[in-house]
């Protein structure tokens, strides 16, 4: 019987540690010249394991960072189509997709950072502004049980804070949601929304905030809110890592609750 190659037994080596939590979920592996001392191998066999590895989808290697054991991740499901007349910006949320992780902990959100800007055209025109026109920025970091779920970036007229809507400026939550504060402080109510979907290749913050490959894909969504007025009040810019997160849009009243377990079909 043949030997088994060196580099597979490597492979296999790594795999059981992964498997069995000795080397944890989101880390990284040692670099090759230090699994080649630790297993007495050259660079090329300790290459050819670390592609035995990614086939298996067990690692990834990120430019300029290393390899890194990949994370399993229960998805998340937003729904896109929730009540736009709540307080907070059209009441997008995520749920597991499965009914064990449903169990866990809310999302959190990291407090915002405030900027104000002149915004990139593409955002301007969204809102109707004039070019040179400032925007407060309102910018957040949300997670799933620790896990990075999306960034999050709303974009509101200067105009606002004018008008007497100065929380806006302030680097700390709206506990009531910035809708209902708008509402309550310069009465612009929220009436409903546009969600414009693309997807694109991550950026470098995106790929070190979310721990994903150079290659990897996101979500990243447009939301246009607008007023009573019909005219644009908010524009909320929302990233999402393809690998983590999908999505639902409710069609019609009365829909009963999807069936995530059962996955994507008819039954749903």
């Amino acid at each position: 019987m043949a030997k088994t190659p060196m580099y597979q037994q490597i492979a296999e080596d790594l795999r059981a540690q992964i498997e069995t939590g000795k080397i944890a979920r989101g880390s990284q592996l040692p670099t090759e010249l230090e699994l080649g001392a630790r297993y007495n191998a050259s660079r090329n066999t300790i290459r050819d394991a670390i592609k035995r590895l990614t086939g298996l989808q067990l690692v990834e290697t990120r430019p300029g960072q290393g390899t890194f054991v990949t994370i399993n991740i229960d998805p998340f499901v937003t729904d896109l189509t929730a009540d736009p007349k709540t307080g907070f910006g059209g009441g997008e949320g995520a749920t597991y997709l499965s009914q064990v992780s449903a169990k866990h902990r809310r999302p959190e959100t990291t407090s915002p950072r405030v900027e104000l800007q002149i915004p990139p055209t593409a955002i301007g025109r969204r809102l109707r502004l004039a070019a040179g026109v400032q925007v407060v920025l309102r910018h957040q970091q949300r997670f799933i049980d620790g896990i990075p779920w999306s960034l999050q970036t709303s974009y509101y007229p200067m105009d606002f804070i004018h008008r007497g809507a100065t929380r806006l400026l302030t680097a700390e939550d709206i506990k009531e949601g910035a809708v209902r504060y708008l509402a309550e402080t310069i009465s612009l109510t929220q009436t409903g929304y546009r969600d414009w979907v693309t997807a694109r290749p991550a950026d470098d913050n995106e790929q070190k905030f979310f721990g994903i490959g150079h290659d990897a894909v996101v979500f990243e969504i447009f939301r246009t809110a607008f007023d009573q007025h019909g005219n644009p009040m908010r524009l909320t810019v929302t990233v999402f890592p393809t690998d983590r997160n999908q999505f639902i849009v409710n069609v019609g009243d009365n829909l009963p609750d999807p069936r995530y377990e059962e996955g994507p079909d008819e039954s749903t």
